[in-house]
């Protein structure tokens, strides 16, 4: 009992069926029932609490449902489909894929009784698959939320995939590719020159403000005349993730662009700034032709971030540029081994001789 902590501390046994962990001193009961250990953390490491909740506990064990032990995996499985026939279709076929999975690859097969289903039997199904964090994540949940609803029904005592026993898998941090300043110009260039496409043009004046603006593409899309001030010298956008308007700066390296794009048009209030509203295309083809990496339009933001940051442009300031309400938490983040290094630069100029 207890192999997943035996490094940090051990259970003491304090009473009947009761027990202490020594490490964070949270009491846990402990019981046979039907010839199957059971152990449940009582979340308290008040011992007068500790026995009022095992108590609880207790009569729980023995209020399991009339035929229950009856109550198959696959069936347990159907029970919980026709609580999800109200969600979007598309969760719904998930969870239905995800189900049928169960029923397939179930270790043993899936008409084994719910009762019997043992934490060892949920970690080979999972691990029967090979799939990233998000997909094991789905997977996961849904089979918890099987066996929760087999719970609250009182078809089993507790959860074999509880939070305790199974654990979900590390998000991977992915990737990112992002070009340097010197290469998105490079890459504008290319799309402009483009004499045989009619949209070019259009095209590279998307890509110049997305990465000029540090905007995503759903934010210059909806980009319209009035929302810039051109006395205030600020835009107003709308972050289409947080459903939020927010303001920025009209940056010296932007204004030129915009002040061209409007000297082109009747620029009234209510026009979009932008005949396009996705240069995705335009993009991955100048790439190609550049010999770059694939870099995707919302890789133009994190180069404007990037940018910034080297040029010491604290956080939260990026954060409010970019329309998150955090204070610069998923800035600093994401973005923390920019900051560590301008953090060494700068503590170069920390040297002990007057005047430097």
């Amino acid at each position: 009992m207890g192999a997943a902590h035996a490094q940090k501390g051990s259970f003491e046994k304090v009473g009947e069926c009761l027990y202490r962990y020594s490490s964070n001193g949270i009491y846990y009961a402990v019981m046979r029932h039907s010839g199957k250990l059971i152990r449940r953390s009582l979340e308290t490491s008040d011992k007068v609490h500790a026995k009022r909740k095992l108590a609880e506990f207790k009569r729980d064990v023995g209020r399991t449902a009339p035929g229950a032990g009856r109550v198959t995996l696959s069936s347990l499985c159907d029970r919980y489909l026709t609580t999800c026939s109200n969600q979007a279709a598309k969760t719904v076929r998930r969870k239905q894929d995800i189900v049928q999975k169960i029923k397939d690859d179930w270790p043993g097969g899936a008409e084994v009784a719910a009762a019997k289903v043992k934490p060892s039997e949920v970690a080979a199904w999972l691990s029967s698959y090979t799939f990233g964090w998000a997909s094991q994540h789905l997977y996961l949940e849904c089979l918890r939320a099987i066996f929760d609803l087999a719970v609250a029904d009182k078809v089993i005592i507790e959860n074999p995939a509880r939070a305790d026993t199974i654990k979900r898998k590390k998000k991977e941090r992915p990737i990112r590719l992002t070009p340097t300043f010197e290469e998105f110009e490079r890459i504008v260039v290319d799309i402009r020159n483009q004499q045989f496409n009619a949209e070019a043009k259009k095209s590279a004046d998307f890509v110049q403000y997305l990465g000029l603006a540090g905007q995503g593409q759903a934010e210059a899309g909806a980009l319209l005349w009035r929302d810039i001030d051109w006395k205030g010298e600020g835009v107003t956008s709308f972050r289409h993730k947080t459903r939020s308007r927010f303001f920025f700066p009209l940056y010296p390296q932007l204004r030129p662009l915009l002040e061209r794009l409007k000297s082109e048009c009747e620029g009234k209030q209510d026009q979009a700034v932008f005949g396009i509203k996705d240069a995705k295309k335009a993009l991955a083809a100048a790439c190609t032709r550049l010999g770059l990496p694939a870099y995707s339009q919302r890789a133009l933001r994190r180069m404007f971030v990037t940018r910034a940051i080297q040029r010491g442009v604290d956080a939260k300031t990026i954060a409010e540029w970019q329309g998150h309400q955090d204070g610069g938490k998923l800035i600093f983040d994401t973005y923390s081994h920019l900051f560590a290094a301008h953090s060494n630069k700068m503590a170069e100029k920390m040297t002990a001789e007057a005047g430097k």
